[in-house]
């Protein structure tokens, strides 16, 4: 080996070192300005941030409603029943955060009322931060600031729902922050979802969140308080526990008998006479006329997604009414206009109502099926979830 060759191995390999010695350093800065910005401080008993305070939301109470609601044999539904019950529902102060000051709204309550009681109505003056469901990250900028300064947290994608909002004064509701806003903000909070259908936040998620907060606090200036991470890991897992529990689908499936099959144009004609719209997922959509929310949908029993093209070129034995108990605000009156339409249309297309194992679905099955909606409604209820809520289309959103 010449000298040469020696010394430019040597060379390589000084340089591999001060590269990794130089990445380390800067991992430490950078983790330095972080530990620095999320420097806990003291927090008044009661407030959202104030993680031992918490308690983790829970189901109680619906055992017998559920045991008494179970389906006929064979009844489609999604239900997932807990193994264990404990017996505190949400019970967590919402402080300041999720409602408007007294002389905004006068009705609206200031915390959560105790464990066993029953929470009031909130009237809220727009959507609002939720403490219950939410990791929050507040910032107090040392000048107040505009939404442009926001720039990068409102255009983060973290892998959950995240929402900004902001106070033009102190104490003023607080408002959603959107890119376009003209206002400037004296305080400012970021809320990302703790758990929906596709699982509780993780801890690189969560990571993720923190590092961005913390980046953003020292590019506007701001004190950043944010809860304890592990806490917050906690509980999105126990939410995301909660929700599990209280995920419930019911299906309605109307099935043309063998050999029989519906041409996709008749369908789609019977489905459009009875309000279905088709939408982009694959289904059709039954929509409230005032809301415009989706009361409940229309599936291919073939799993396949329905498309204009497919509807035009193909033909299905049978489609299943889908009502999505967590996401329609009064699920037992969906539930009766699901089963009337489903009724309405096996009797147009000349053919059946029945569960999963293909049996008739009689009045009797029916009325089983309606109050097990029933009793997923309360159990929502009964830990706050009220369902068709803001808070409940949350946590039930993919």
């Amino acid at each position: 080996m010449s000298t040469l060759q020696l010394g430019l191995i040597i060379a390589g390999v000084v340089l591999v070192v001060g590269v990794i010695i130089y990445n380390a350093w800067q991992e430490r800065r950078v983790r330095r300005r972080i530990a620095a910005a999320f420097k806990p401080e003291d927090t008044p008993s009661g407030s959202a941030y104030a993680a031992e305070e918490r308690v983790e939301p829970t189901l109680g109470g619906r055992e017998a409603a559920l045991a008494a609601a179970e389906p006929p044999p064979g009844a489609t539904s999604a239900v997932r029943a807990p193994t264990e019950l404990p017996a505190s529902p949400f019970a967590i102060p919402m402080d300041d955060v999720a409602v408007a000051p007294a002389d905004e709204t006068a009705d609206a309550p200031a915390a959560y009322a105790e464990a066993a009681g029953v929470t009031p109505a909130v009237r809220s003056v727009g959507p609002q931060p939720d403490p219950d469901i939410e990791c929050m990250v507040r910032f107090a900028p040392a000048e107040p600031i505009a939404a442009r300064a926001l720039d990068a947290g409102l255009h983060a994608r973290l892998g959950k729902p995240l929402r900004w909002f902001g106070r033009t004064r102190a104490n003023a509701p607080w408002q959603l922050v959107s890119e376009d806003a003209t206002e400037r903000f004296v305080e400012l909070v970021a809320c990302l979802l703790l758990a929906d259908r596709n699982g509780a936040l993780s801890q690189a998620q969560l990571t993720a969140f923190l590092r961005l907060a913390g980046e953003l606090g020292a590019t506007i200036n701001a004190k950043v308080t944010a809860a304890d991470a592990q806490a917050e890991l906690q509980r999105a897992e126990a939410l995301d526990r909660l929700c599990a529990d209280l995920d419930v689908q019911i299906g309605l499936t109307v099935l043309k008998p063998e050999p029989g099959s519906v041409p996709g144009t008749r369908l789609r004609g019977v489905a459009e006479a009875a309000g279905f719209q088709l939408a982009p997922g694959g289904r059709f959509e039954h929509l409230q006329e005032d809301t415009r929310a989706v009361l409940y949908t229309l599936q291919n029993v073939r799993g396949e997604p329905f498309t204009a093209e497919s509807l035009r070129a193909t033909a299905t034995n049978g489609v299943v009414f889908v009502l999505d108990v967590a996401r329609v605000a009064d699920p037992p009156r969906a539930f009766d206009q699901m089963k009337l339409a489903a009724k309405r249309m096996a009797h147009n297309l000349g053919a059946e109502l029945v569960d999963d194992n293909r049996r008739l679905l009689d009045d009797a099955a029916l009325a089983k099926i309606r109050a097990q909606v029933q009793a997923a409604a309360d159990a929502l209820a009964e830990v706050h979830i009220e369902p068709g809520s803001p808070r409940a289309l949350a946590l039930f959103g993919a």
